[in-house]
């Protein structure tokens, strides 16, 4: 009797201390931001270029013949249009203090056609995937060199389209980093840079040298300018709710 008296005692007391031991909890889930467009603001303007600009030249793809059934392919490091600049990164850097935005879940595609990368430069956020494409009839590399650690580097053939609509393959990454360099191994001409932001408040300049960024919650900002030759601008915009600030830089 007193055995099982004992027992009784014994498991109680580990059934206490079950009880009192601290449990585990859950990591906290990040809190998103989202963009009120009812106060939102924007930034538009025009990246110059005061220089003459460089001519194009043209890109002797005879290597390969499949290359050469696109038509003439350029030279697209520096490409400006009546004293606009084309390809030149805007991001906002500083002024968003603490807030966090979800990376959009449609991704940002480069396609490889006319044995070049289309477009030329583009943005995503961290997380967001990059989908490329192959829509040529030919073998293609995508060999990407980020420095920032924490973002993969990615060397990869992908197989001819075939009429298919090409071969395809996503990749993300972790960390900001600005002009990453996409090269293809089996025709060096090609290249392409991708910008990682960490927020979605930013655009790349069109064929005239215009940008816009919408959807900014009122403060003060520093925005950056980055070109693949001719580097970094910076300014500092402040934007109240609902209004449109216009921002130019000039190289």
């Amino acid at each position: 009797m007193k055995t099982k008296i004992f027992a009784a005692m014994a498991m109680g007391v580990l059934l206490v201390a079950a009880g009192c031991k601290k449990q585990p909890t859950a990591a906290p889930q990040e809190q998103y931001t989202a963009i009120d467009m009812s106060t939102a603001g924007t930034i538009t303007g025009k990246v110059h270029y005061t220089k003459t600009p460089p001519k194009p030249v043209e890109i002797d793809m005879a290597q390969d013949p499949a290359c050469t059934l696109s038509g003439v392919n350029y030279s697209e490091g520096t490409m400006a249009n009546n004293g606009g600049l084309a390809n030149v990164f805007i991001y906002v850097k500083n002024g968003l203090g603490n807030k966090i935005y979800a990376a959009p879940t449609q991704a940002v595609d480069i396609d490889q056609k006319g044995c070049k990368y289309v477009p030329h430069v583009v943005g995503v956020m961290v997380g967001q995937a990059v989908r490329f494409t192959n829509s040529d009839p030919t073998m293609h590399n995508i060999h990407m060199t980020p420095t920032v650690q924490g973002n993969q580097a990615v060397d990869i053939s992908q197989a001819p389209s075939g009429g298919q609509g090409g071969a395809k393959d996503e990749r993300r990454f972790s960390q900001p980093e600005l002009m990453i360099p996409v090269r293809c191994n089996n025709h060096p001409w090609m290249q392409a840079f991708i910008n990682v932001a960490p927020n979605p408040f930013y655009a790349v300049s069109d064929g005239s040298g215009k940008f816009t960024i919408h959807g900014l919650p009122p403060g003060t900002y520093t925005i950056v300018a980055d070109q693949e030759n001719l580097g970094e601008q910076t300014a500092t915009v402040t934007v109240a709710a609902q209004q449109t600030v216009t921002q130019d830089f000039s190289y």
